[in-house]
């Protein structure tokens, strides 16, 4: 652990009716004695005082005190709060005195976190579990978030990890002791024992991104030729006036994105300029943007306008776009329900405007977003280095199968136990920590 002492507002700067400040490490006690003028409280006990300057005798304010020996702490060190009063004066007041006491600085974003888990409080996808939850804006996130800094994952990984160390016992045994009586079917297992875990894995990375997903959000495309109402259904989607609305063609120019929550999924819904040839080099530059952020998004709504009869080019980008769905908008408008064959896609007849069959296509906007996103019963992959790390130990369950010496298959088993300890932190990450804990708050 670090000799030094760092303290941070744990809660949001601003005006507030309450701010909570924290202090970890050797000269926390010392800075609460110095701020109070009384003994340490009991251990995890709550406790009303003074908070004064002790140069100027001053009194700061009125706070409540916790305080939190080492080791039972979140950081594993000494740890006092500050309960105080919210306001920006008191604030102020209190951070410039802490950084005025002896052996105190200012802590770096995510640096309690990183203590707790140097400290082993914590492993790496905890750590990203708790990152998570305090980003989480919807109900299915925080519960993601919840079970990962729980430990779902760090169970499942390093369950794996300890049955690759058995593997590897075995293996190391053939190599190591090659004149023992060792079971002939030593061998037979081994390949068994690899053989199935390689499966778990294979079933673990074939999840759909389904935690990707639901950590980043569903992205979702709205497509369509120029003037169909995409903008209109993406403000109506979104509740607020996010694009510009116009009667004039090609007036969006470029991808606008929105946030959304649907149905307790993260959302994010993209308008796109209309699809069409045009001599314009900015409107052609929005559509090859358009036509890219649709090939990449995990759910494209084709929009085309029901008001008119079906031409050659709506039915090309039926065939050419591949949507997910496609909805007919400007249904008032329709003098005798749909115009054309849609049968080449599943279809909605809907109008912005009037406001027809809006919440029938919002509900099965929302069943799509959960199929999509929603998790399953085993705890769901939720970061890329997760995936990279499980796909290069998959490579070296690959070439154990198929090793042409115990020596070469031993090797790739550490290989493989390597990858998955860099996942929870257990081998092997210190270029990994500034990158983990920088997108931290501060406080955190």
């Amino acid at each position: 652990m670090t000799d030094q002492t760092i303290f941070a507002l744990a809660t949001p700067s601003g005006r507030s009716g309450i701010a909570v400040v924290r202090v970890s490490g050797p000269a926390a006690g010392a800075a609460l004695q110095a701020m109070t003028g009384r003994p340490l409280p009991s251990a995890r006990k709550a406790v009303r005082r003074p908070v004064c300057d002790p140069e100027s005798g001053e009194t700061l304010d009125a706070a409540l005190i916790l305080w939190f020996p080492a080791p039972a702490s979140f950081t594993g060190e000494d740890v006092a709060e500050l309960h105080l009063h919210g306001g920006r004066a008191v604030i102020a007041a209190v951070m410039q005195l802490l950084a005025r006491l002896p052996g105190l600085r200012l802590a770096e974003p995510g640096e309690f976190t990183r203590r707790a888990f140097l400290a082993g409080k914590m492993d790496l996808t905890a750590v990203e579990g708790l990152a998570d939850l305090i980003d989480a804006e919807t109900e299915a996130q925080r519960r993601q978030a919840l079970r990962q800094m729980g430990g779902a994952l760090a169970t499942l990984y390093e369950g794996w990890r300890s049955r690759l160390l058995r593997v590897l016992a075995h293996a190391e045994a053939v190599i190591d002791f090659p004149d023992e009586d060792l079971p002939e079917e030593t061998s037979t297992q081994l390949q068994a024992d690899v053989a199935a875990l390689r499966a778990e894995i294979a079933a673990h990375l074939g999840d759909s991104r389904r935690g990707e997903r639901l950590r980043e959000g569903v992205r979702i495309a709205i497509i369509g030729p120029a003037n169909a109402g995409k903008s209109s259904l993406l403000n109506w989607l979104a509740g607020r006036d996010a694009a510009i609305v116009s009667a004039v063609a090609g007036t969006t120019r470029d991808v606008i994105e929105v946030h959304l929550d649907l149905g307790g999924y993260p959302v994010l819904l993209a308008d796109t300029a209309g699809l069409r040839e045009t001599p314009d080099a900015l409107e052609e530059e929005g559509i090859r943007r358009a036509r890219r952020w649709a090939q990449e998004a995990d759910y494209r709504i084709l929009l085309l306008d029901g008001s008119v009869a079906r031409d050659a080019q709506s039915l090309a980008l039926i065939a050419q776009e591949n949507p997910s769905i496609v909805v007919l908008n400007k249904a008032d408008l329709m003098m005798s329900g749909p115009t054309s064959a849609t049968s080449e896609a599943d279809c909605f007849t809907i109008s912005v405007s009037s406001g027809q069959g809006l919440q029938e296509f919002l509900m099965r906007l929302e069943q799509e977003v959960a199929r999509l996103a929603a998790p399953g019963e085993a705890p769901a992959l939720t970061r890329i280095r997760h995936r990279m790390a499980l796909q290069a130990a998959q490579e070296s369950l690959d070439r154990f199968s198929a090793a042409a010496s115990p020596d070469l298959a031993a090797e790739d088993l550490r290989l493989a136990v390597r990858e998955i300890g860099r996942i929870t932190g257990r081998v092997d990450v210190e270029d990994l920590l500034d990158v983990i804990f920088r997108d931290f708050c501060l406080g955190k």
